[in-house]
């Protein structure tokens, strides 16, 4: 049943492979539930049912964000079941969804960020190509599925623009520093011919010590190796430097819809966070600092 609807959402649906392992991800817990509660046909799903699913990932930890994804998600798999008429009705309430907790993101200051940057030993050659992948992460706040579909082409080091393959295979440009430019440059001409194989490679600019393109998870494993190494009290992430990205452009004056634009966000709503993160800082510095704060 799952190898069919991934392949409606590939064939039919032409979502991309990322959103469909992460669909998958989802719609595994559902399957992990039913067969915890001996459910054995989906004619059980009904609305009860499903609201206990809901609590049930909630007592496994996951946030109401995350929760409301894999809600968004059960939606496109319970219709998808009505259109092949394994279920007559679909079970779940068109109202009544579950409201996002408002958040600040997670950011870190100009100082922290620097320390952070500053580890990777540019001694060695996975240290100047850590260097490169940290700096243009932070430089550019890309996420990290941008940063693993990047190919050479994509680069531009004379202007210092990065042509990005954002959600939805949108394209956007964005723009790094001398700093971020500088360390790719020297990843590009040092390091990446060392690692470079000619079966594996690719145009991948960012690749691993076996020549192959450097994975999400091999990125998100060199940042956590960072982060313990750094000793600062943050469990540091690939989103947190994309959020210091964006808090740092805002602190400095940056207009919302540049940084909309550079985030690559639809929706300038969702750029407006980081308003609220820099609006926070500036209350904690006001009442540290201010005699009558």
């Amino acid at each position: 049943m799952l190898d069919r609807f991934i392949d409606y959402l590939s064939n039919q649906k032409g979502l991309s492979n990322l959103t469909i392992r992460n669909y998958k991800f989802d719609i595994v817990h559902l399957f992990e539930f039913m067969k915890v509660k001996h459910i054995k046909d989906f004619h059980e799903l009904d609305k009860k049912t499903l609201r206990t699913y809901l609590f049930w990932l909630i007592d496994k930890g996951y946030v109401k964000s995350s929760v409301v994804r894999k809600l968004s998600v059960l939606r496109g798999f319970l219709k998808w079941l009505v259109e092949i008429s394994l279920l007559e009705v679909d079970p779940l309430p068109k109202r009544g969804k579950i409201k996002r907790d408002k958040y600040l993101p997670r950011f870190l200051s100009q100082f922290e960020i620097n320390k952070f940057l500053s580890i990777p030993d540019k001694s060695s050659d996975i240290g100047k190509r850590d260097k490169a992948l940290l700096e243009v992460i932070y430089g550019g706040g890309l996420r990290v599925s941008e940063i693993t579909s990047l190919i050479l082409k994509d680069i531009n080091l004379t202007t210092g623009e990065i042509i990005v393959l954002g959600k939805g295979s949108k394209q956007r440009i964005v723009l790094i520093g001398n700093m971020a430019l500088n360390s790719l440059k020297i990843y590009l001409d040092l390091v990446r011919p060392k690692l470079y194989d000619p079966l594996k490679s690719g145009e991948a600019v960012f690749l691993n010590k076996f020549g192959s393109c450097l994975s999400q998870r091999g990125i998100q494993k060199r940042i956590k190796y960072y982060s313990l190494k750094s000793g600062l009290p943050h469990k540091i992430h690939t989103h947190m430097l994309r959020h210091s990205f964006a808090t740092h452009l805002l602190e400095g004056g940056a207009d919302l819809r540049v940084v909309q634009g550079l985030l690559g966000h639809s929706s300038a709503a969702t750029t407006q966070i980081y308003t609220h993160v820099t609006l926070e800082s500036t209350r904690k510095v006001y009442q540290k600092y201010h005699p009558r704060g």
